[in-house]
């Protein structure tokens, strides 16, 4: 067989693979890696402790709840509190990550404490108006 048609049997054979066959590596944007990067800084802030619950949600919007049992350098462990089945998560699957909430917050404590005070001495205040020394009978007296 000549050797100028098999050397362009295998130039064009390679020039059709080339072109046919997708690429698979995939470059990390620069948005994506700062996320990874503060997903890492929020979990080793919060630490390896069973009494921090967390919520973690993910790139793909699935939320995980639980405590953190392993920190490492491209992921770490999350424990179901309820279960206690362990997922392994990268840093780089994580969308937002933060603890997670116990009933109300301090906020809204220091609200309700603020409208009951004010309640108790409205009603201190109101009440000799309205009463007039004890001499109505009606009402709040």
């Amino acid at each position: 067989m000549p050797k100028k048609p098999v050397s362009l049997l295998l130039a064009s054979l390679l020039v059709a693979l080339s072109l046919s066959l997708p690429t698979t590596t995939t470059a990390q944007s620069a948005t994506e890696v700062a996320a990874a990067q503060k997903a890492r800084t929020s979990v080793t802030h919060l630490g390896v402790n069973p009494d921090k619950r967390v919520e973690v949600k993910l790139r793909d919007k699935t939320k995980l709840k639980g405590y953190i049992t392993a920190v490492e350098q491209d992921s770490f462990t999350l424990t179901d509190a309820k279960s206690g089945a362990s997922q392994t998560v990268a840093y780089a699957d994580v969308s937002e990550i933060k603890k997670a909430s116990n009933g109300w917050s301090t906020k809204t404590w220091l609200i309700l404490g603020g409208v009951g005070v004010g309640a108790i001495v409205t009603l201190i205040a109101v009440k000799p108006a309205l009463c007039d020394g004890g001499a109505q009978t009606r009402g709040l007296c």
